[in-house]
This record gives structure tokens, C-alpha cells and sequence, in this order.
């Protein structure tokens, strides 16, 4: 239809078409008009109509639409030529007059929604009026939707290209080094005074960063993770909004505040917290960090002012950390690994340099002073004369006086043992006047006398993490082998001695244990084999089950094995913890075989008591657990490297529980590496198949069946030697 709505009688309107009134009003309304009639011809249509309603290839003229199909209007099928004759009830909109929401997709492929109404006019003609325009409410929540989405991308393409810097100085001098940048541009983004960034490790969240704003403001450098505020934080899955409340008037007439209340602003939940753990903003944003649907670290963003924050701060940062978690745990990673790498190698260089000099008070002060420079922290010196029997002389380290400690504040385990301010020994430092947090190091007996010393920090700095920890262990290791020396020289001279009783392979009687041993040789000469086992019975219901596999053949072999196996028992006594027993052995060997003769072992110390197995298993094929209560079989798989052949090796321990019934199954690699005369190799399949199998029948009489299920593979053709060994733990737990 043309602009001034001229009537077309030749399209069936005729005298009943409207006035000239009707086609003024068309041609002036901003919404779009279409009449049609009862076959779905539209008989006039407005400007506006082929503008917002005409598919594309319809020319841009109204009475181009004129005698159109008016389904042609309407998706799914725009611009498509309908084959079924024409029902007013297939429109997309009611006939009623009420108002529908539609939407259409113009030439440009953008979506446009409409708000339509539809009524019939005509009688008895059957007309329709069909009357649109654009849905601005709709667009417009469409149009902030977008402005959003932009910032969010701005946003995140800022913080992309500001980790892409970061990532590259992996070599920064500290963490809050490292991460400046990426604090700095979230406080940009967020026009907030300052942000911080803790990583959670074992013991609670560490502080790794700030932005440059909170120079000198009071950050908390650890917060634990039993706090009610932190322990919400931790289980959110979104940004938390919260406000450090003013004190309350009693706590200002006290002189000295010990806590603040923080509250949610969306919940008006209120956690109190230590003036210590506050962080130094009155209002801030936390959010946890997610990967891999565990907490990697919090981020907090915070105003000095109080500061109503919109809830769509709090989603902006929501979708930044989830952008930012994969580059920040691999930041985290390359981190935790550089200050492995640097603590491991500063604790070798103690070790080097301790073992190139005597044993003396030289040597205490040189350890003082690296392990201060190394983890920032102070050291103190406990010694423990024979003349007190129930106090120790600690030196402190900031009074530097001489006090005598209670002994038993300091327990009895040797090694590294963690100190927190609220600990016995914590508080009695901390009524002293100095630092209690750190940790304990009890090097043992060293000519006679008990030595200890801490490593200590302010109460409100952080706590040793699990790296510390273990390069204190480490010098603690180092101190220990080099002070006993003397002693395993003794130890040693004796395990020589008594090398002519290890030649024969024995498993004691222990209560609560059935054993079975059994040796296949693949030469005549078996007694002078590398394959061995042993079962020592050891007080308080507890075992030592050894099995090793000694290379090469012949009198240095078995020589090589009897030393092995009387080492081991000689050790197995003295209460040491296998991955150690087997170290200690290791530098035996090194000096005690001539020959280039190393062995793997399986050693393990069984706690029928505390229903416990703990095992060194130095190259040694994985020993098997069945698991009575479900027949299911379970491999060993900590694993350390051989024994005998490099000295500096590191043997590390496994546990496993055990419960009454489970089968212990150990065996050297002369089973699984048994052949057929295919060349097909017995393996770890074979031998778990012939357990399910065999181990279904009963322990009685087991080894038999699976030593014969062997050689039935191998035609009766062994190659190399078989040991087998199955322990069945019988009464595990406190005895009836």
C-alpha cells in the first residue's frame, strides 16, 4: 500500500475498502498494519509493515505485500510459500486481540522482539487486523545484557593480557612479586582500594599477594581454615559481599579489641574474627578460586569505606576468578615447585657441607644460621644435660636467655613435629614473652645427650607449610646420619658377625598370622640362590615380613642375602620405620659387598593391634593384598628404587590397613617374569588371575596351587628363581 493508503479494489475490497480517515491513520502510526482475509491474503499493509514484517525478498514497496500469503511473515518458514490451504488457527498469535510476544530475525540475522495483536473486523468478509511494533522493554534488558557482557570481555581480556606478563616472570624473587600486576588490575577494574590473594595449602590459606595500594597496611598473612568467616567463604560457590562491622561500645570501653564481628550483607549472617585475621578494608568482596571442583585460593577485593557493593560486582568477579583459576593454579604449581627445588637444593648444601667437616658446636651454629636464612624464621637451641632429668635449657631466641623448659612439653618423637601458639609449649612461649609458632626438632641422642631445637615465628605470621616442614625433616635426616655415624659402624660390625646364620629362608611363628614360605629354584644349587624371605616376630603384637631378590648368582649372592636379612632383623628390633631400615641398609651395602651386586626388597612392619601394614618396597615387584570381606585384590604400588647400587637414594613408606582374613602376597620377579616356550611372559595378569582363581579355594595349601599353575606355564622350564610368601592376618585388632 502506498503512503497515502490508497483503497486497491482490485484485490476484493471494492465499496466495503476503508475511508480516506483510515488511510491517514496508517500511513501516521508507528506500528506496523497488515489486513488479511480469510485465505490469508493480505489485502493493505502500512510502511512500517514491510519494514518490520516483510521477508527480505519481497520488494520494498507495501503494495508489494498486497495479495502475499501472510504466513510468509512468520517463522519458521519466512519468505516460504505454505503448501496447505490457509487456517486463521496456524498463526503464531491468538485472533482475539490480546497481546502476544513474537520474535523475528531480520535480514541481517539480528533477533528482533515484537509485541503483536490480532482481531477480526469484517464481518461477514472475514477480515483481520494485524497490528505490531518493536518490544522496547525486551530490547533494552537485551541491550544491558550486551553492555555487560562487553565490560565482562574488557575486563577479562585486561586480566589476560596482564597474566600473560605475570607467567612470564616465573623467576620473581617472591609470590606477592609475581602476582602484583594481576591484584593491581583487579583493583583497577574494580575502582577498590586494595586486593589480596591467599593460597590454600595443608594447614589453612597463605597469604601469596597484594596489590601495591596496601603497602604497609596491616594484611593477615594466614588464615586458618576452622574460622566460621573463612569456612564460609571456602564452601560458596559465589562472591561473598561482607562489611567489617564498627565495635560495639563494650568493646571500645575495654580499651583493646581482641575481635570484629563481619557481616554478609545478602544473608546478615555475622562471623567474629581475631583483629589479627581482619583484613584491612570496612567493606570487601571474597570469592574462593575453583579447580577441579577443589578451593585453590581466595581473592578479596575491598573499599577502606564503608561501600554498598552492587550484586553485579560481586558476579563480574565471580566470572574473572573463574577465568582467572586455570592460569593461577599453574602459576601456583610452577610455584610450589621452584620453592620445592630451592628448599631441596639449600638442604643438600647443608648436608654437603656438615658431612665435610667434624661433628661439633660449629656444626649446630652453621645449621642455626642456614635454617633462620632458609625459612625466615629464628632458631633456639634446647639442650638436655643428664644432671636434669625433667627440664631442658632452652635458649631464647629473642631474650636471649637461658631457661629451663619442662621436658614434657616436648614429647618424645624424633624428627619434625609442628607448633602452633596454642600448643602446651606454644603457650608456655608465649607466656615467655616469645615467638610461638614453628616447629620442634628432635634430632635424638647424640653423645648421650637428648638435642633438640625450634624454629620459630610470631604468632601472626604463617605457619611452616607441608615444604618447610620437609626441608626441616631433611636437616633433621642429615643431623641424625651424620651424628650415628659412630653407631652404625658398631651396627654394622655386628650385622657382619652374623652373616653366617642368614643363609637359610624362615618364617617364624606369630601369633594371629598363618604363614607359608615356599622357594622353586631354576638350578640345582638352590641354597646358594639371591631369592630370600623372613617373618620376625617382634613384641606388642607386631611383625617385620621381609622378601628381597639379591642379583646374580652363587656364594656372593647368598652371602650378599644372608647380610640383607640379618640387617633387617637387627633393624626390624630397634623400632625403625622400614623406608629408614632400608636406607640404612642401602649405605651398608655400599661398603660391605666387593662386587657390583645390588637387591630389591619388599620390607614391612605389620601392627596386628592397630590393624596397619607399613612397607618399603625398594624395586621390588609390587606385593598383592587380598581383601577377605570382598575377595577383591589390591596391588602395593609405593615404590622406591633398588638397594645397594647408588648411594643419596630416597626410600619412601606405604601403609595400608589390614583386617582379619586379608592375604598378604609376596613374591620375587622370577614368577612374573617366568616364560612359556611361546616366549609369552607369566606377568602381573597371569598372577593376578591364578589369586582370583586360587586364592576362591582357601589359604591352605595356596602357594602350592600357585607355584603349580607356574610351572604349568612354563612347561616346567624356569628360568630364574620363584619365592612366594602369603601371610593371612588372622586376629587384627584388640585381641577377644
Amino acid at each position: 500500500m502506498a503512503r497515502d493508503s490508497e483503497l486497491v479494489p482490485e484485490q476484493g475490497l471494492g465499496e466495503y475498502g476503508a475511508d480516506g480517515t483510515l488511510s491517514a491513520l496508517l500511513a501516521l502510526t508507528g506500528d506496523a498494519v497488515v489486513c488479511f482475509d480469510e485465505t490469508g491474503t493480505i489485502l493493505l499493509a502500512n510502511d512500517e509493515a514491510l519494514r518490520l514484517l516483510a521477508p527480505v525478498d519481497v520488494l520494498h514497496a507495501p503494495r508489494a505485500l498486497v495479495g502475499a500469503d501472510v504466513r510468509l511473515l512468520f517463522p519458521p518458514a519466512v519468505g516460504v510459500v505454505p503448501d496447505a490451504p490457509f487456517s486463521p488457527s496456524a498463526l503464531p498469535l491468538p485472533l482475539d486481540g490480546s497481546t502476544t510476544r513474537l520474535l523475528r530475525t531480520d535480514g541481517a540475522g539480528h533477533v528482533i522482539p515484537l509485541v503483536a495483536r490480532c482481531t477480526r473486523v469484517g464481518a461477514p468478509e472475514g477480515l483481520y487486523l494485524l497490528v505490531a511494533r518493536p518490544d522496547a522493554s525486551a530490547m533494552a534488558a537485551d541491550s544491558e545484557r550486551e553492555r555487560l557482557v562487553d565490560e565482562l570481555s574488557r575486563a577479562n581480556r585486561r586480566l589476560s593480557g596482564t597474566l600473560d606478563i605475570v607467567l612470564g616472570t616465573l623467576d620473581s624473587p617472591s609470590v606477592s612479586t609475581l602476582f602484583e600486576r594481576v591484584l593491581e588490575e583487579l583493583r583497577t577494574t574494580m575502582d577498590a582500594t586494595g586486593t589480596t590473594v591467599y593460597l590454600n595449602e595443608r594447614d589453612g590459606f597463605h597469604l601469596r599477594g597484594t596489590s601495591a595500594s596496601l603497602d604497609g597496611a596491616h594484611v593477615p598473612r594466614f588464615l586458618p581454615r576452622g574460622n566460621g568467616l573463612i569456612a564460609a567463604i571456602s564452601s560458596s560457590e559465589h562472591t561473598l559481599r561482607l562489611r567489617v562491622l564498627p565495635p560495639d561500645t563494650d568493646s571500645l570501653r575495654k580499651g583493646r579489641l581482641s575481635s570484629r564481628l563481619v557481616m554478609n550483607e545478602e544473608t546478615r549472617e555475622q562471623h567474629r574474627l581475631g583483629v589479627g585475621q581482619v583484613p584491612p578494608f570496612t567493606s570487601f568482596m571474597a570469592v574462593p578460586v575453583r579447580f577441579g571442583g577443589q578451593v585453590i585460593a581466595l581473592i578479596q577485593v575491598g573499599w577502606r569505606n564503608v561501600r554498598s557493593i552492587p550484586r553485579d560486582d560481586a558476579d563480574l568477579l565471580d566470572a574473572v576468578t573463574r577465568y582467572l583459576a586455570v592460569q593461577l593454579v599453574g602459576a601456583f604449581s610452577a610455584l610450589r615447585t621452584q620453592r620445592s627445588e630451592q628448599l631441596s637444593r639449600r638442604a643438600n648444601d647443608l648436608r654437603d657441607a656438615l658431612v665435610a667437616e667434624p661433628f661439633s658446636n660449629e656444626t649446630w651454629a652453621h645449621v642455626f644460621d642456614a635454617v633462620a636464612h632458609d625459612l625466615d624464621c629464628l632458631c633456639a637451641p634446647l639442650d638436655e644435660p643428664t644432671a636434669m632429668d625433667d627440664h631442658a635449657v632452652l635458649h631464647l631466641p629473642v631474650s636471649q636467655e637461658e631457661v629451663a623448659v619442662p621436658v614434657e612439653l616436648l614429647g618424645h618423637e624424633l624428627g619434625v613435629t609442628s607448633l602452633l601458639p596454642d600448643s602446651p609449649l606454644g603457650s608456655w612461649l608465649r607466656e615467655h614473652g616469645e615467638p610461638c609458632l614453628g616447629a620442634l626438632v628432635d634430632t635424638g641422642t647424640i653423645a648421650e645427650v637428648r638435642t633438640r631445637f625450634l624454629a620459630l615465628r610470631s604468632p601472626d605470621a604463617e605457619p611452616f607449610d607441608d615444604l618447610e616442614l620437609g626441608y626441616l625433616r631433611q636437616v633433621a635426616d642429615t643431623i641424625m646420619a651424620i651424628a650415628s655415624g659412630e653407631q652404625g659402624r658398631r651396627r654394622d660390625h655386628r650385622i657382619s658377625q652374623a652373616l653366617q646364620n642368614g643363609m637359610r629362608s624362615e618364617l617364624q611363628q606369630v601369633d594371629g598370622i598363618s604363614a607359608q614360605g615356599i622357594y622353586s629354584s631354576a638350578t640345582e644349587a638352590a641354597f646358594v640362590g639371591g631369592d630370600f624371605y623372613d617373618l620376625i616376630r617382634l613384641p606388642n603384637r607386631r611383625a617385620c615380613v621381609i622378601m628381597g631378590d639379591v642379583s646374580g648368582k652363587g656364594v656372593e649372592a647368598a652371602s650378599v642375602s644372608a647380610a640383607v636379612r640379618t640387617a633387617l632383623g637387627a633393624y626390624s628390633w630397634e623400632g625403625l620405620a622400614p623406608a629408614y631400615m632400608v636406607e640404612l641398609l642401602n649405605d651398608f651395602l655400599l661398603g660391605f659387598s666387593r662386587v657390583e651386586t645390588f637387591a630389591t626388597l619388599f620390607v614391612g612392619i605389620i601392627d596386628l593391634a592397630e590393624g596397619t601394614l607399613a612397607y618399603c618396597s625398594a624395586g621390588h615387584p609390587p606385593a598383592i593384598m587380598r581383601h577377605a570381606q570382598t575377595g577383591e585384590l589390591e596391588w602395593l604400588g609405593e615404590q622406591s628404587g633398588v638397594v645397594g647400587a647408588f648411594h643419596d637414594m630416597v626410600y619412601r613408606d606405604g601403609h595400608v590397613a589390614i583386617a582379619a582374613g586379608d592375604v598378604l602376597v609376596l613374591y620375587t620377579d622370577g614368577t612374573t617374569e617366568a616364560r612359556a616356550r611361546d616366549g609369552r611372559f607369566f606377568g602381573e595378569e597371569g598372577l593376578r588371575d591364578a589369586l582370583m582363581r586360587e586364592g576362591a579355594r582357601g589359604f591352605d595349601g595356596l602357594l602350592d596351587r600357585l607355584l603349580a599353575t607356574v610351572e604349568d606355564f612354563t612347561g616346567n622350564n624356569l628360568e630364574d628363581d620363584v619365592a612366594m610368601v602369603t601371610l593371612r592376618f588372622d586376629e587384627v585388632g584388640d585381641p577377644a
